[in-house]
């Protein structure tokens, strides 16, 4: 196998501590990418645009064959594989009016004096230890406690429930270990019947809370099965921390690597909403987003058969100089385009939670530099080893004052 067939592999040693080199030959040798593994892999800005705008299914089964399809067959995810990220009109239509009803913009904008004193908290913990992994400090407490008080969550095993939702999130790349898809299906499995019984318990103590809303909801006269129910669930849960995460630590990397620009956003606060759109293009938390055809696709005269799974690498997309200018792989948070970016994807699966990601990531970056002037690196930065919900596993961070 020549090393242009295998011009994407994301297993490649160092792939995942910095993948954009990657992706830079990538655009210039094959920005349509058919991969010897049977998918193929679209890198360049304006065909990713298109590609997610044009009413392609991101229903698994309509892969038709190759390695992915066979990874499907050994992944059994039960109820989960019901939530809205992988279903097709009508049901993807019916879903995500049912969890829209209940995570508006008025409720998220509501969640700013809570973060702002879950961020505050987490600050003071920082600042009389002198020194922190930023990622245990802040960056996965946070949207995890948010994102549990707007679920109106019961008494549960936190500790648990994340460590399932961490493996979980490993079905959203690609996945060759036959013992990684064993750990995957088997944390689906406890998931789901963890939450079966949160919503036993939420249906007998219900409360002013996203999941209440959502047993509650209605469309058009039908309501979410209990299946459903747990697979919006379970999807919201991971959807609305594994992310934020990586926004928060990426950016704060982002700013550390390039003093310039952390002093730029200390002496002018109000960059603070541009700058969350630019770590987000310059590092996106969700590098890759999925398509399958269901007829024949072309891009760039060359044509994508039915039932092919497709890979669009928004990290890719958000560092395309023909798109970006020649200063694409530059952190600059006063960027005018920056919220150009694909990184919440686009069309119909824009992602749903994209207001409640700015928002935290907003709050804590901007709290974070603002309160410790001497913010640096305490150490090197190490990955978390992830192909798509990219970022880093730890992130020693020192304030400088002890």
């Amino acid at each position: 196998m020549t090393a242009t067939e295998m011009l994407f592999n994301p297993f490649a040693p160092g792939f995942t501590d910095d993948p954009y080199p990657t992706y830079r030959r990538m655009r210039e040798v094959d920005p349509v990418h058919e991969h010897p593994f049977g998918f193929w892999v679209l890198s360049a800005y304006d065909d990713i645009a298109a590609l997610l705008r044009a009413g392609l299914s991101v229903d698994d089964r309509e892969v038709a064959g190759g390695q992915i399809r066979e990874q499907m067959d050994q992944l059994d995810l039960g109820v989960l594989n019901l939530s809205m990220v992988h279903r097709d009109p009508p049901d993807h239509t019916r879903l995500r009016s049912l969890v829209s009803k209940v995570f508006t913009t008025r409720s998220v904008a509501a969640m700013e004096g809570e973060i702002t004193g879950l961020v505050d908290a987490a600050l003071d913990r920082i600042e009389a230890a002198g020194h922190a992994d930023l990622v245990e400090a802040l960056a996965f407490p946070l949207p995890f406690a948010v994102i549990s008080k707007m679920l109106g969550m019961p008494p549960a095993d936190h500790a648990r429930i994340r460590e399932l939702t961490g493996v979980l999130a490993l079905s959203l790349q690609v996945v060759t270990d036959p013992e990684v898809l064993k750990q995957i299906a088997e944390a689906g499995r406890e998931m789901t019947a963890v939450t079966r019984e949160l919503i036993a318990w939420k249906r007998a103590n219900p409360a002013d809370d996203l999941f209440s809303a959502l047993i509650a909801a209605e469309h058009e006269g039908g309501k979410l099965s209990d299946d459903e129910l747990i697979a919006q669930v379970v999807m919201l849960y991971i959807a609305g921390h594994e992310t934020t995460v990586n926004l928060i630590s990426n950016g704060t990397v982002a700013l550390l690597r390039n003093p310039g620009q952390l002093a730029l956003l200390r002496a002018r606060p109000e960059l603070a909403a541009n700058a969350v759109e630019e770590f987000l293009r310059y590092d996106s938390p969700v590098q890759q987003s999925k398509r399958i055809t269901l007829a024949p696709y072309t891009v760039r005269g060359r044509t994508i058969p039915a039932g092919t799974f497709v890979f669009a690498c928004l990290a890719s997309a958000n560092r395309d100089e023909r798109f970006w200018g020649p200063d694409a792989d530059r952190l600059r948070l006063e960027r005018p385009n920056a919220r150009s970016h694909v990184s919440f994807g686009a069309g119909p699966h824009h992602c749903l939670g994209a207001a409640l990601a700015r928002l935290e990531g907003r709050v804590a970056i901007e709290r974070l530099v603002r309160r410790f002037p001497r913010l640096a690196l305490d150490g090197e930065v190490e990955w978390n080893g992830r192909i798509n919900l990219r970022g880093p596993a730890r992130l020693p961070i020192n304030t400088g004052d002890k």
